[in-house]
């Protein structure tokens, strides 16, 4: 504690003196812009004589000089041109004459830059480095004592500064005119700053040459030096000396190094950057600062002491106040902002330390100091960009960084519960800790401070939502904070198990989301509260969706986000706020996400009963919830978001078929390796009845992605129906059994209704798809229903095992007769439907059962059978012929009788 109201103490002459020369320089500029424009005004002013002027009189050329940037004030932006009206009566003045543009400046070559300016910055830095490695290697070498060391690094400061100023004031080096684009003297007065901070921190740090005050003041006087130095020097010594500033700790080291005294001396270099920054508006150099600033945050941080965690919190504070009163827009000391402009810098500045604060915490294991310092941080970035709009994306940051503190904080609970041995060992290693008061309070008061500051922000009394972005930011901070927050506590405390206090919690929070949606959209019209309006409500159904999942069962965090998606798509297609659109496509691909982690979405607890299990719950509810959003959303735009709404219903539909039928198949264990007649045989099934819905709908939806749905699962599908059902898990290449029944059986399940459905869907694509397409889906149907048949008179004559036995001729013949039979049959019916590509299909069977007839009967029956085959094929084939000239193709008629053929297609 001494030593940081030390440091408070010490650091505070340099920063009043700071502030002092911010604001005489602001007077200055102030008092600069005052008499220009008096200067102008006068200029307007009519010529105080009795008569006009005489003819041909020109007024006083104007000064082609334009003022220098002492005189022009500046903002982080440019200000807007003088537009004041010429008072009423006045004689406007006469243009100014046109000046010729200068002539283009040549650009430099390889050759000049290399010359006048590289050689000149490297330099620069050799000198600098130069004199550090020097007093390194007598350190090392102790060729001088330690105070002979800091009198030669002043002497070695002070000549490189002289020597810079002299080259300022004299314009020249040695003679030589300088080139307009060499700043030399910058560069040499740069290096001597840098000599001047190495030297000063190594007689504090290293020897112990001055008290902590003393060198702290040298510091603060350096720093101030060079700030001076740069505003007559420019960026060169700005950019070379800070930075070389922010450097020197690394390469002036020590075997014991002091956390407090490097965070001391780099609190008063940042102070001087940011200082310089501010009254050269170099936004660069605020940039530079505030990376150094947040990097020298790490060293050590992985294995600090009790003792040094006090200098880091210092360090993070320090910086945050200093960018808060020198760098954000619109605040304290900062540049002016401009209206309803969110300024990078300053967000960037704000949140680069919060950040820093976030990291030390978790470095810290969440001791009490580091998290209460990150708390207060938090709550000034909140009051602050309540203050000025320019530092508003530092507010959704502090948002982001306050839910990473409480998810790693609640994370190690539940990756050790995972990783603890159970049983008799489970007591061998203690757990976790289950103190979680100070975490619990911190919670609380994060989740009503961005709750109610969003909230608040839209009122029209405090004006600080302006615009839509602007109440878009806050209402979005206001919801996703608390509601992140609430899932952090809840997965630290209950470890996903049921919580009815966590579940009260929640309602009450959609209860007040659901309140403030009330009252926002009682208020008169104004940019972005229809949009807020529409974010409080999502908070709602996300409330409602939490209270769900805390009140049941395990998993159903998952059940709850896929909930909250047909309920954004609802409020979207109220309120059309895009942002909806797709934070309802940012919860779909994280849903995604968590089933792709774990499929069986509880684990080892899915259970064991058919259908009514947890994939039923964790599969099912998504998907129908999927379904709705996508109809929904598809209502305003078939867009991104209502592509990944359908494109996941798809998704979890198939996978609860699949999962159902692997649970059903293997016993509950749907990780289980097996290829069975009964599995492959449903999976093709309802990827068929799938197919066949999604082609209905495609022809009603337009939707290109019900479109693709249907061909990805279709073709999946025929690739399931080629190599499994006819070459894989065919009972014939198995020799497994399909079943006792006679006509009930793994054959019917596997290759019967798969045909059927296979029909359907060519019926159903006749008008919808092209002909290719019919033809394989006719082609598919036929295929199972041939093998079908043969199949289940395998099983007619041999039983379970179709492997086993010969083949008899009343076998064969049964099969000759069935084929010819099912090809008549496929005959008539594209007759009847009027369709090509079913002849066709029947063309293919009886071309089939002709090669059998005359292939394989004829050489293999006997007797009657062989008689009986060729004997019902003439038949079957005078008859097909027939039918043919009968009904498709009849005799022409003669053309004076002028009748049209019957059954023409």
């Amino acid at each position: 504690m001494e030593y940081l109201l030390l440091a408070a103490l010490v650091l505070a002459f340099p920063v009043i003196a700071i502030v002092a020369l911010v604001k005489a320089s602001n007077l200055r500029t102030d008092m600069q812009r005052m008499a220009l424009r008096i200067a102008a005004l006068e200029a307007n002013r009519p010529a105080e004589s009795s008569g006009p002027a005489p003819a041909g009189a020109l007024d006083p050329a104007p000064d082609p000089t334009p003022p220098g940037p002492s005189v022009v004030a500046k903002l982080w932006v440019d200000p807007p041109e003088d537009q004041t009206p010429t008072p009423e009566g006045a004689i406007e003045p006469p243009p100014a004459p046109v000046t010729p543009p200068a002539p283009a400046t040549p650009k430099a070559s390889f050759e000049e830059r290399f010359g006048t300016q590289w050689v000149v910055w490297i330099g620069g830095l050799a000198l600098a480095l130069g004199g550090v490695f020097l007093v390194r290697f007598s350190i090392e070498a102790g060729l001088i004592g330690p105070g002979v060391r800091v009198a030669l690094g002043v002497l070695f400061a002070a000549a490189l500064i002289a020597v810079g100023e002299w080259a300022r004031r004299k314009g020249n080096l040695a003679g030589f005119v300088a080139p307009p684009k060499v700043d030399i003297p910058s560069i040499l007065t740069a290096a001597g700053t840098m000599a001047a901070f190495a030297t000063v921190y190594a007689a504090f740090a290293l020897y112990g040459f001055l008290s902590a005050a003393m060198a702290f003041i040298l510091l603060g006087l350096v720093a101030l030096a060079t700030l001076g130095a740069a505003l007559l020097h420019g960026p060169a010594l700005a950019g070379l000396g800070l930075v070389g500033a922010y450097v020197t700790p690394l390469l002036v080291s020590s075997e014991e190094p002091s956390y407090w005294a490097l965070y001391l001396y780099l609190a008063i270099v940042t102070a001087a950057a940011f200082a310089l920054a501010r009254m050269r508006l170099w936004r660069w150099l605020a940039v530079t600062a505030v990376v150094f600033g947040t990097l020298w945050t790490f060293p050590g941080i992985d294995y600090l002491a009790v003792e040094a965690v006090g200098a880091h919190l210092f360090h993070v504070i320090a910086g945050f106040a200093l960018a808060a009163l020198l760098i954000v827009s619109g605040l304290l000391f900062g540049p002016s902002a401009e209206p309803g402009k969110i300024d990078e810098v300053s967000s960037g500045s704000i949140a680069a330390y919060l950040f820093a604060a976030a990291c030390l915490t978790v470095a810290t294991d969440h001791s009490g100091a580091s998290l209460i310092v990150f708390a207060l941080m938090t709550a000034a970035t909140v009051g602050i960009a309540w203050r000025t709009t320019a530092a508003l994306w530092a507010l959704p940051a502090a948002a982001l960084l306050t839910i990473f503190v409480m998810l790693e904080w609640a994370a190690p609970q539940i990756y050790e519960t995972l990783v603890l041995p159970a049983g008799v060992t489970s007591n061998a290693i203690a757990g976790p800790s289950t103190g979680s008061g100070l975490h619990l309070a911190l919670g609380a008061a994060f989740a009503a401070l961005f709750g109610l500051a969003g909230f608040a922000a839209l009122d029209d009394r405090f004006n600080v939502a302006r615009d839509a972005r602007t109440a878009l930011i806050w209402s979005g901070t206001a919801v996703v904070a608390p509601i992140a927050i609430l899932i952090a506590l809840y997965y630290r405390v209950a470890q996903f198990d049921r919580s009815i206090p966590f579940a009260i919690v929640a309602l009450l929070l959609a209860a007040l989301y659901g309140y403030a949606t009330e009252l926002l959209s009682k208020r008169a019209p104004r940019p972005g509260l229809a949009g807020a309006s529409a974010v409080f409500a999502t908070g709602a159904v996300a409330g409602l969706a939490l209270a769900l999942t805390f009140a049941l069962d395990k998993g159903w965090l998952t059940v709850a986000l896929a909930l909250m998606v047909p309920g954004i798509a609802w409020i979207a297609e109220q309120r059309p706020l895009p942002a909806l659109r797709y934070l309802a496509a940012a919860i779909i691909a994280l849903v995604v996400l968590r089933i792709g982690y774990e499929p069986r979405i509880v684990g080892n607890d899915i259970g064991t009963t058919p259908i009514f299990n947890w994939i039923l719950y964790g599969y099912g509810v998504p998907a129908l919830s999927f379904w709705t959003a996508g109809v929904l959303l598809r209502r305003r735009a078939d867009d991104v978001p209502a592509r990944m709404a359908d494109s996941a219903a798809i998704l979890f539909t198939v996978l609860l078929c699949t999962l159902e039928i692997r649970h059903y198949i293997n016993n509950g264990d749907v990780f289980r390796t097996s290829t069975a007649l009964a599995e492959i045989g449903m999976q093709v099934s309802v990827g068929l009845a799938i197919t066949i819905g999604l082609e209905r709908l495609r022809v009603r939806s337009q939707s290109v992605v019900h479109n693709i749905g249907a061909l990805v699962i279709g073709g999946a599908t025929f690739l399931a129906i080629l190599f499994g059902l006819l070459v894989t898990v065919n009972p014939m290449f198995t020799g497994r059994p399909v079943g006792d029944g006679t006509f009930f059986n793994l054959v019917l399940l596997g290759y019967g209704i798969p045909a059927i459905l296979a029909a359907i869907l060519a019926l159903i694509a006749q008008h919808s798809r092209p002909l290719a397409y019919r033809v394989v889906a006719a082609t598919t149907a036929v295929t199972l229903a041939i093998a079908y048949l043969s199949l289940q008179i395998r099983t007619i004559y041999h039983g379970p095992f179709l492997a086993r036995g010969i083949t008899t001729d009343a076998e064969q013949y049964t099969y000759s007769a069935t084929w010819l039979v099912f090809g008549v049959l496929l005959l008539v019916a594209g007759f009847l439907l009027r369709s090509q590509p079913t002849r066709m299909a029947s063309a293919a069977v009886v071309a089939l059962t002709i090669a059998k007839v005359f292939l394989i009967d004829m050489a293999g029956l006997t007797g009657i059978y062989r008689a009986l085959s060729f004997i019902g094929l003439g038949v079957v084939l005078v008859g097909i012929g027939w039918l043919y000239q009968r009904l498709l193709f009849p005799a022409k008629v003669p053309p004076a009788r002028d009748i049209k053929p019957d059954g023409q297609e």
